[in-house]
């Protein structure tokens, strides 16, 4: 069973495919940078009940630049040789104005997964389609497209997959307005 690191898919990345990553933090370098030192040089812990800061964009994960992304999962199925893309979803990122896809790949036989990531701003987000290559992410850029606005180019038929064609709005997005019986009007009714 094929088992490679978030590090080792990095550096491979790196030299195999010159500026395709994006540059990010990685989570080891978010918690040593937000420890402020007081007296006697110790970091600072937050008090009971309190958090420390947690830094959302943070990964170990491997991001690379959207523009990319199809040479990406090329390399990933033709060179690593990972078969089956099975997963793909959305996250927003509110407060840093960035959309970020996850990618899930697998090797037939087993293992972990091989996560790659890209992020886009949430005014456009914009993000080629794997569909050609993978045509398991057709129904899941669908509804990434339906719930978050992201929009898939070169997808052979980018409509909604679950609002009604009608619908305004991406309703799976952080400021979207919430709606129903208990959220109707401003009295809290």
């Amino acid at each position: 069973m094929p088992k490679m690191s978030a590090a080792e898919l990095k550096e491979r990345l790196a030299r195999d495919l010159p500026g395709v990553l994006m540059p990010t933090r990685t989570r080891t370098q978010t918690s040593s940078d937000s420890e402020a030192l007081v007296d006697g040089g110790k970091a600072a812990r937050p008090k009971r009940g309190e958090h420390a800061p947690v830094d959302l964009l943070a990964t170990d994960d491997a991001v690379v630049y959207p523009e990319r992304l199809q040479e990406v999962a090329r390399y990933v199925r033709d060179v690593l040789g990972y078969e089956l893309l099975s997963n793909i979803t959305a996250v927003d990122y509110l407060a840093d104005g960035v959309i970020e896809m996850v990618y899930h790949f697998f090797h037939l036989g087993g293992g972990p997964a091989l996560v790659i990531k890209t992020r886009v701003p949430r005014d456009h987000p914009v993000v080629p389609s794997l569909t050609n290559e993978w045509p398991g992410a057709n129904l899941q850029e669908r509804e990434a497209f339906d719930l978050f606005g992201v929009v898939f180019t070169g997808h052979p038929n980018l409509t909604r997959i679950y609002m009604w064609d009608e619908f305004e709005g991406w309703p799976m997005r952080k400021d979207f307005p919430k709606q129903g019986d208990k959220y109707f009007g401003d009295s809290g009714e």
